[in-house]
């Protein structure tokens, strides 16, 4: 028996890899398939079956294209509602793979089709659970992603995911190895633990949804605090339950260099925007004016689906070399409308003599020092409103980074003001700052190292836990 965890940090996403006897099984692979390919081949086996735990919402899955390559069964668990060439599983069905047997456990709770996979090793035995999103470490998924496509509320699939816990997973030996879809840093769940991988009696000493006394108590945990889940979550959805483009013909497309006099042409078509891929150090150096800046080095593909529009074209400007990357990792969330790339990259834009702009980084201690001499000054805060919460400059307005793509939150900005802009560390300022760029605003300044070094000279820059405050 042979099982590896393929775990994608910028998405908190884990896929599993399973094999015996010269055949595999997949579950929830992303969309961008060679690896698991390679791996089968390495291993000199047959990837024969493709398992969903459910309609992912936070990424497209690889389950078409993999099919295709390898003649493998999609399986997708009860309650599933599709015209993909797929297999709907009853509960409690089992697959032969190898010596091993996978079955399937229906979980509605997180969505109505989802479903945990149980592996069973040779001697029969419980050895794994695939839990997708009903289960993770320190959570469970959250219910309200499927009440509005089922005409549903979001306490019915609360109570729904108690009892699949109650009923298929508490049943489980406490030597059951859980291996989740997701880890922290997901938005499929609320406080999901670091560790990307537990087991059934660590669960439920440790997570809080499952040490409920009663359903009713489990409804209400599950359901306070959630934050507005991205808006790209039912688009992904849609795309898994309807289909997509070969990756390949969408990284094709993607590849395309342009010459700088071409890539100005496309720059002046409808429905265009250009993407920096760059780390956010560099991008604030210099940049192609209107560019929206999303380095690879972040989340980068969940800032994407959650900022650009999915019904428009995309010019790229990356490092480099990493222009297939870049592509691949928009694909993972669905993004399939490439133009092409700049050759030379942001490098050979300079040479050709065109026009750039830049966005002045400042220290944390120049911010202390403007604070209280200049009348102008608004410092903005573009982390989450619960991150606002926790601790801010006193005199900083709260504007979330999901928030500055719509114009309608920069309403009460004025380019008279000479605006600091920070986050955490550093990574969502520079996607903020290029989009007030975009808007027209050129009095910005990028606070470095964010709030983390903002924090370092309280006694010079007065910290509050307080509600947001306005601009007058």
């Amino acid at each position: 028996m042979f099982v590896e965890q393929l775990y994608t940090s910028c998405l908190s996403e884990s896929a599993y890899y399973i094999e015996s006897e010269g055949e595999a099984a997949v579950i929830d692979p992303l969309r961008d398939i060679e690896e698991y390919l390679h791996m089968a081949q390495s291993r000199n086996a047959k990837i024969k079956y493709i398992f969903e735990t459910h309609f992912h919402a936070d990424f497209v899955s690889g389950h078409l294209d993999l099919a295709t390559a390898t003649g493998a069964t999609i399986i997708y668990g009860p309650g599933t509602v599709t015209n993909l060439p797929v297999h709907i599983a009853k509960d409690a069905e089992r697959f032969n793979l190898g010596k091993l047997q996978l079955e399937v456990l229906h979980t509605p709770g997180h969505t109505l089709e989802s479903s945990c996979y149980l592996l069973k090793d040779e001697q029969g035995k419980d050895y794994a659970i695939f839990t997708g999103d009903t289960l993770f470490v320190g959570d469970v998924g959250r219910p309200d992603l499927a009440q509005k496509a089922n005409e549903i509320t979001m306490e019915d699939l609360a109570g729904m995911l108690y009892d699949s816990l109650q009923f298929k997973i508490f049943p489980l030996a406490d030597n059951v190895i859980v291996y989740p879809g997701h880890g922290a840093g997901s938005s499929c769940g609320k406080s999901l633990g670091s560790e990307t991988f537990s087991t059934i009696g660590e669960q439920k000493l440790g997570n809080y949804a499952l040490q409920q006394p009663d359903k009713d108590s489990f409804v209400k945990a599950v359901t306070e605090g959630l934050q507005a889940p991205p808006s790209y979550f039912p688009i992904n959805a849609k795309i898994n339950k309807e289909g997509y483009k070969n990756i390949n013909a969408v990284i094709e497309k993607g590849m395309n260099a342009l010459s700088v006099d071409e890539f100005k042409n496309k720059m002046k078509e409808d429905n265009i925007f250009i993407l920096d891929t760059r780390i956010s150090s560099v991008f604030t150096e210099g940049f192609i004016p209107g560019s929206i800046s999303i380095g690879l080095e972040g989340r980068f593909a969940e800032w994407a689906g959650n900022l650009l529009p999915f019904d428009q074209s995309i010019l790229l400007v990356t490092e480099p070399g990493k222009e297939k990357e870049s592509i691949v990792r928009l694909t993972r969330v669905g993004y399939e409308k490439f133009e092409g790339y700049l050759a030379g990259g942001y490098a050979g834009w300079v040479a050709a003599g065109e026009k750039y702009d830049m966005i002045i980084d400042v220290e944390a201690d120049e911010l202390a020092m403007d604070i209280p001499f200049d009348p102008n000054l608004v410092v903005i805060d573009v982390r989450k409103e619960s991150e606002f919460a926790e601790g801010h400059v006193s005199v900083a307005i709260n504007i979330p980074l999901n928030d500055l793509i719509d114009p309608a939150s920069m309403a009460n900005l004025e380019d008279t003001h000479n605006m600091y802009v920070h986050c955490a560390g550093g990574y969502r300022s520079v996607i903020a700052l290029s989009l007030l760029k975009r808007q027209g605003f050129n009095n910005v300044r990028n606070v470095i190292g964010g709030f983390a070094q903002i924090k370092l000279l309280e006694d010079k820059i007065e910290i509050l836990k307080s509600d947001p405050i306005e601009i007058k």
